[in-house]
């Protein structure tokens, strides 16, 4: 069977002890095995290809390596088969070993949504994307997921002020802006907490979605919780790595919010006051991306989200830009935008 190539001694032994059980758990012998794809966490992922007749398609499967005591398989297990219940196409578990950290997926395919988009396409798939999200939301039932609650919202913002600003673009606040961005803060948990609650995604975006049958099918969700009803609707519409013009995301919230109507869902009754919503939790996606982004490279040595921050920062400019609470933060935005992190990166 051929092998990816070992990255460093530990990767190679866990590699080694992934290939042995996958000799025990696999349907048919393995023929190759190569990485998949690697997401903003410790997991891993392979692809598998299975040894078949001459001439037939080879069937492939995906290996998750999540490393115990970095990562926990348990929550991606249980919110797959919430997904699967609602009738969202996620991947299915055919094995698992929680001990080591191992998971056998069904393989939902090469092509993300990131791929595919084009202005010509995008409309057919954030419909599907859309539908998709309706469907996962009308399940929704409170106590299964955990809660999206002030404390963990509150945690995501802290990551702007403790990675965005100290770390990455090198600036200690004074007194004053610590007080405007914990009044912004305030503002912005406010609204969120007082949107009616679903289950939440929480990563429903191009590079989660992938291009399969049914479409989409969904990746990377074992964060999911029960939180605000807008928060995965920001993350498609205002993802932070493919932008659209504002007229077609009002246009993609609209049919979203007509569908979820007629499916029941707890939306506001007034599409105003549902875009009100969704732009405040953009905010608080927006704020809590930076301080991601910047982690993942002052921290894990991940530069290429940082190419992404722009796009970003112009999604939380504009809506700041918008509401007369949200003045105070714009400014402290325009100050912090004389400090240049890095050359070449301009905000």
């Amino acid at each position: 069977m051929q092998r990816p190539p070992a990255e460093n001694p530990n990767a190679d032994a866990r590699l080694a002890a992934l290939t042995r059980w996958l000799d025990r758990v696999l349907p048919s012998p393995a023929a190759a095995i190569a990485p998949a794809s690697e997401d903003a966490s410790f997991r891993r992922y392979f692809r598998v290809t299975l040894r078949g007749a001459p001439g037939s398609t080879a069937e492939t499967l995906i290996a998750m390596d999540a490393p115990p005591g970095r990562e926990d398989c348990r929550p991606y297990v249980a919110v797959a088969e919430l997904l699967v219940a609602a009738g969202v196409h996620a991947p299915t578990v055919l094995a698992k070993d929680y001990p080591q950290g191992f998971l056998l997926l069904s393989d939902l395919g090469t092509r993300t949504y990131l791929d595919a988009l084009t202005p010509a396409n995008a409309p057919e798939l954030y419909r599907d994307a859309c539908a998709a999200l309706v469907r996962w939301q009308r399940a929704s039932r409170e106590g299964l997921l955990p809660p999206y609650d002030r404390a963990l919202l509150r945690r995501e913002l802290d990551l702007f002020p403790d990675w965005y600003v100290a770390r990455h673009l090198g600036v200690e606040l004074s007194a004053a802006q610590k007080m405007t961005l914990e009044d912004a803060f305030a503002v912005i948990l406010e609204n969120n907490l007082a949107q009616p609650c679903v289950f939440v995604h929480r990563d429903y975006h191009s590079r989660n979605l992938m291009l399969a049958e049914p479409n989409p099918g969904v990746l990377d969700f074992q964060d999911a919780v029960f939180g605000p009803i807008t928060y995965d609707l920001v993350s498609l519409l205002r993802d932070a790595y493919v932008e659209w013009d504002e007229e077609r995301q009002i246009d993609w919230a609209a049919r979203y919010w007509e569908s979820a109507r007629r499916a029941g869902l707890p939306v506001r009754a007034d599409f105003a006051e549902l875009w009100r919503d969704f732009e405040w939790m953009g905010v608080q996606r927006q704020i809590k991306v930076l301080g991601i982004f910047a982690r993942l490279w002052h921290r894990d040595g991940k530069q290429g989200y940082v190419a992404d921050m722009p796009r970003v920062m112009r999604y939380l400019r504009a809506a700041c830009a918008r509401y007369r609470e949200l003045a105070p933060l714009l400014r402290l935005l325009d100050a912090l935008e004389d400090k240049r992190p890095v050359a070449g990166y301009t905000f």
